[in-house]
């Protein structure tokens, strides 16, 4: 990990000591992936099949998951496990059904009203990644806001193995949440067939979940096409960043500095710090942990882009961290609950030395489908308001046309639009009021 002293860095420094890797959109990415989803519009399942024998090894027969995969599923998973899903589910219900948004209907005046209606996405399309690792948690965290929200039709992709099955823990954890519709499909193929359908898929309205840049790149592509489908957001590789004091554990920093690495040579951790010392500690406690670690490959290329900021107070180390927007923040500090009021943008926060980002990886019950690559400056993570349209009813009765009339013709006047204006002003004058 790189050291950097932050006062010491003139502005164009600091904007590179927090860039991330390189998150290109190259020519041959942009064009593999058009050419993947042009093939899925134009020959349907035959292109699906083709496409999964291709990059997933795999002969598909069936695309979608029948009754007795499921069955066999289930069967073959420990109990332990399968309460594990369970139990991580009904907290992140809990957490989910109490943030959920509520209708609103107001008097804005006499005589009017105004309301929110709230009415589900029809048919949504979730993307389960299960390259390196199967990602059950995955299908948690999309299946059940997808089911508090009502959605009438809830479609589930995910990646075949090479045998032509789907991940049993995926399967397990997506009939958990209410999910009946699950195909065996990965990359960017399955996007164009959510996006586009075919005679298996059907159409989605909109598509949620994270991916490899295959994955990501189809998403942008199809929620840029009017006749593709909408998507939860812009992502980008996995990232954290740790802010932590003199008193902090280096341990535990430097477990959850690598429990972001593990995830994918393409992740960054960065660990802000006004203590030189406990930046010290951290490194060697880094080197020491990651060379323990199954995947210590993929961690040690997360970690040679990755970041160790020396700052000279907290109050900055926050300032730091709202400049690069983190998807994770974790407050390793005395008093932490002290600084959240400053933090501006973080896709999710974990506060105090006891709560690892692993947990909301799990089962905290927050989301973690997040916004990264910075994004989480304008970006939320996945909630039920993600599944969801919010329309606006608004109601005049006679008194209420008289109490804001002039109020429309006024404004509607100032932008010189007559037909506004003459909506209102007709309707007044047949109530004996001129404006």
């Amino acid at each position: 990990m790189k050291r950097i002293h932050w006062n010491t860095l003139v502005e164009t420094e600091r904007s590179a000591a927090l860039a991330r890797p390189t998150q290109a959109r190259a020519d041959a990415l942009r064009h593999g992936v058009e050419q993947i989803i042009a093939a899925v519009r134009g020959n349907g399942d035959a292109a699906l099949r083709e496409l999964s024998a291709r990059y997933d090894r795999c002969a598909l027969d069936a695309i979608e998951v029948d009754e007795a995969e499921f069955a066999a599923a289930e069967a073959k998973l420990a109990p332990e496990l399968k309460a594990a899903i369970r139990e991580a589910a009904g907290r992140i219900e809990a957490f989910h059904r109490a943030g959920a948004p509520q209708p609103v209907s107001v008097n804005t005046a006499v005589g009017v009203r105004v309301e929110r209606m709230l009415r589900p996405i029809n048919r949504v399309g979730l993307y389960v990644p299960a390259g390196s690792a199967p990602l059950p948690s995955t299908a948690l965290m999309l299946g059940v806001p997808a089911r508090i929200a009502g959605c009438r039709d809830v479609v589930l992709c995910s990646p075949a193995r090479a045998d032509g099955s789907c991940d049993e823990t995926v399967l397990f954890a997506a009939r958990t949440v209410g999910v009946r519709r699950v195909f065996k499909l990965g990359g960017a193929q399955a996007i164009a067939a959510m996006a586009y359908g075919t005679e298996s898929v059907p159409r989605c309205d909109k598509l949620f979940g994270p991916g490899n840049a295959w994955v990501t790149e189809a998403k942008l592509q199809v929620s840029a096409d009017p006749e593709g489908a909408a998507i939860d957001m812009p992502a980008g590789p996995s990232e954290v960043l740790v802010i932590a004091d003199a008193n902090a554990n280096p341990v535990f920093v430097a477990a959850d500095l690598l429990s972001q690495a593990e995830h994918g040579p393409d992740s960054q951790v960065i660990l802000v710090s006004p203590s030189a010392t406990l930046l010290d500690k951290v490194a060697v406690e880094v080197d020491r942990q990651c060379a323990e670690l199954p995947r210590s490959a993929i961690a040690e290329q997360a970690l040679s882009q990755s970041r160790l900021i020396e700052v000279k107070s907290l109050a900055q180390a926050v300032e730091v961290s709202n400049r690069y927007a983190p998807e994770h923040l974790i407050l390793q500090v005395n008093a932490a609950r002290e600084l959240l009021g400053d933090v501006e943008s973080a896709g999710s926060v974990f506060v105090g030395a006891w709560t690892p980002e692993s947990v909301g990886d799990y089962c905290s019950g927050s989301n973690h489908v997040l916004p990264t690559y910075g994004y989480a400056r304008s970006y939320s993570g996945v909630s039920v308001a993600s599944y969801q349209k919010q329309i606006t009813v608004q109601e005049l009765d006679p008194s209420g046309l008289r109490a804001i009339g002039p109020c429309t013709a006024t404004l509607a006047a100032a932008e010189q639009l007559e037909a506004h204006r003459r909506a209102v002003t007709l309707r007044l004058a047949s109530l004996g009021m001129h404006v």
